[in-house]
């Protein structure tokens, strides 16, 4: 069963987001801040990470993606990352997605989250490789 790890800040959010993903049959761990992410990532050594952008600070997202792909153990890992960005200030980093210095993720999910939208990308990101 894959271990998905979710870094949000938002509880009712990663709330939803579990249980679209256990309804899945797949095991989710979760973390509230982007340092405690980091340490779960270590800790749980999940097959994917769902990220959020704006968590402590409005950027500390992308600088957990550049933190994980720093490390030997998750330079490899799928990171999906969940933004509100585009609705909150009309910008899209989809374009960005890939850039291994600036923006090291695989795949975005827009909010609100759709839960058709986050299995597919799951999937996709899991079966990649």
């Amino acid at each position: 069963m894959p271990k998905i790890l979710i870094i949000d800040d938002d509880p009712d959010i990663v709330e939803s987001i579990k249980v679209v993903l256990e309804s899945e049959k797949y095991d989710v761990v979760t973390a509230p801040t982007g340092e405690e992410g980091l340490r779960q990532a270590e800790e749980e050594n999940p097959d994917l990470i769902m990220l959020d952008v704006m968590m402590e600070t409005g950027t500390k997202g992308f600088e957990v993606a550049r933190e994980l792909r720093n490390k030997e153990a998750h330079k490899n890992t799928p990171i999906l990352m969940l933004t509100a960005l585009k609705s909150e200030t009309g910008l899209d980093f989809k374009g960005e997605a890939g850039d291994e210095v600036w923006l090291p993720v695989d795949d975005f999910c827009d909010k609100p989250l759709k839960p058709d939208e986050i299995i597919t990308k799951v999937e996709k990101l899991l079966n990649k490789g």
